[in-house]
Formats: C-alpha cells, sequence, structure tokens
C-alpha cells in the first residue's frame, strides 16, 4: 500500500507549483491600456529633454521610434535593457529610427549612466510623472524603500513601443512582471519592416 502513494507526492509538488505560478502570474501588473494598443496613434504627452526644453510625442512623427518608458537607472532589468540596446543603436538609427529613453529622474542623472555605458539615446525627463500618469503606465509605490530618498517611491511601468514615422503604434509591450523586456533583435526587426 505504501508503494502506491510515492506517486502522489510528485503529482501533489507538480499542481503546487502550478497553483503558485498562477498566482504569480494572477498578480503581474496591469494589461495595457486601450490607447497604447498596436494600431492606435499615440497619446500625444509633453516631457522634457536634456536641454531642459518641452518636447511633446509630435515631435516623434516623421521617422520610426523605438520609445522606452524605464523605471530609472537604480532599476537592474533597466540598465540591461539599455545595454542590450547597445548592439543594435546603430543598426536602429542606420534605419532612421530615433531611440527615445523616458524616465522619471531628471535627465542629468540618467545622462551620466548613459555616458558610463557609452550610450546615445535621446533622453527625456517626465517631470511629476506627468505623462506616466497621462498614458495609465503609473506604477505607485514601485520604487524599492531603499532608493526612495533619492527617487521618490512613484515610478513608471517599463513600457516598450515601437511607433512609424505617422505616428501609429506597431508595437507595444508593458513589462508585467518588471523583469520582461523585449529583445532588441526583435525591435529591430520591426522596424527593419517599417
Amino acid at each position: 500500500m505504501l508503494e502506491n502513494l510515492f506517486w502522489i507526492i510528485p503529482v501533489a509538488a507538480v499542481l503546487l507549483a502550478a497553483a503558485g505560478w498562477f498566482a504569480f502570474r494572477s498578480k503581474a501588473g496591469p494589461a495595457l491600456p486601450d490607447s497604447l494598443r498596436i494600431g492606435h496613434a499615440l497619446p500625444e504627452f509633453a516631457a522634457i529633454d536634456e536641454d531642459g526644453n518641452t518636447v511633446s510625442s509630435q515631435q516623434l512623427l516623421g521617422s520610426p521610434t523605438a520609445l522606452f518608458f524605464v523605471r530609472g537607472n537604480w532599476c537592474p532589468f533597466c540598465t540591461r535593457q539599455a545595454e542590450e540596446l547597445v548592439g543594435y543603436y546603430r543598426q536602429m538609427t542606420d534605419l532612421g529610427a530615433k531611440i527615445v529613453f523616458v524616465t522619471p529622474k531628471p535627465v542629468e542623472t540618467t545622462r551620466r549612466v548613459a555616458e558610463f555605458f557609452k550610450l546615445e539615446f535621446d533622453y527625456w525627463f517626465d517631470e511629476n510623472l506627468q505623462a506616466s500618469k497621462q498614458l495609465g503606465l503609473l506604477l505607485p509605490g514601485g520604487v524599492p524603500d531603499s532608493y526612495r530618498a533619492e527617487y521618490d517611491k512613484d515610478t513608471m511601468w517599463p513600457a516598450t513601443f515601437i511607433i512609424d514615422g505617422e505616428g501609429i503604434i506597431r508595437f507595444a509591450k508593458l513589462s508585467r512582471l518588471i523583469v520582461d523586456r523585449p529583445n532588441p533583435k526583435e525591435l529591430l526587426r520591426l522596424l527593419e519592416r517599417l
């Protein structure tokens, strides 16, 4: 009789693991807002560029753009995403694409990190997270406690968009688990088709 019970332990372990995975996935971030879905025009929003000037998403019209909303330079996943893009930067810009990172931290802080990694992306500062709120990308309480003295408590959900020259969203990825980011090779292939 005891030997008949040996199969119960592995089955129970698999069921518990599946239930845990389902619970983890169901607690993931929000769905992508409808206004940011593929085929929609990128909603207009404002930010501040590296020179302190107000910029608008309307300035992205005319050429394809890889647009990244990142939580900040304290985020290891955002830093890794930027590092991975370095290998594709030239190919993307040779296609005429703009590469823009929107960050909740003042640009001078982000620029220091960019210079360290030798990145030549455009950086836009989302002052007071206004664009994030407007677009539905606000992540309340998303900054770890150990960074809140410098970065405050709220940030934005990491999101990546490929926008065509007419301002239409052709790719949209909201990083629902914070760590999941699109492969830059896939982004390059999308830009090649525009």
